[in-house]
């Protein structure tokens, strides 16, 4: 098999994987629960106020390994891709805000942070993993969603996430 056959097959077992995790997702292709979530900043932020841009919910805890990379991976999306309508928002799972904050500030994240101290709004979205991050079109509907984050996720995200800006 040549070296473009063995990148072609990995890259549709990757979109597979992807397409597989997703499918027991029950919000996919419907509209984005709204909620209002109380920020780290002291502001609050309501979901349905961000109509008309695309929206990055991402779910974390200072606890998850993974979530480290992802936020470092969010926050430099966000930076680049802010101008061109994008809104992105990390939901805090943390039992313990301090440690949340602790996190958040020795990451220096780019995006607002929120809290979901009795989790309702991560059981809205039916969070099962972490991270687990949400992509919601200009429209309000769920378009993807990643259970998971890995080196091999960023090409993919970044895909996903040019492609929602686009349209």
């Amino acid at each position: 098999m040549s070296a473009c056959a063995r990148a072609v097959a990995a890259v549709a077992l990757l979109l597979w994987s992807f397409a597989a995790a997703a499918q027991g997702y029950a919000l996919l292709s419907g509209t984005a629960p709204d909620f209002a979530l109380h920020g780290f900043a002291g502001d609050n932020v309501r979901l349905s106020e961000h109509r008309g841009e695309v929206v990055v919910l991402t779910f974390w805890s200072s606890r998850c390994g993974p979530c480290a990379a992802q936020l470092d991976l969010l926050s430099r999306s966000f930076v680049t891709y802010h101008s061109a309508g994008l809104s992105m928002y990390g939901v805090s799972v943390d039992d313990d805000p301090r440690r949340a904050r602790d996190f958040v500030g020795a990451h220096h994240v780019s995006f607002q942070m929120l809290t979901d101290p009795q989790k309702d709004v991560s059981r809205l979205y039916q969070v099962d993993n972490l991270p687990m991050t949400v992509l919601i079109d200009r429209g309000g509907t769920v378009r993807r969603v990643f259970r998971d984050f890995g080196p091999r996720d960023e090409a993919l995200y970044l895909r996903e996430l040019r492609q929602l800006l686009n349209e």
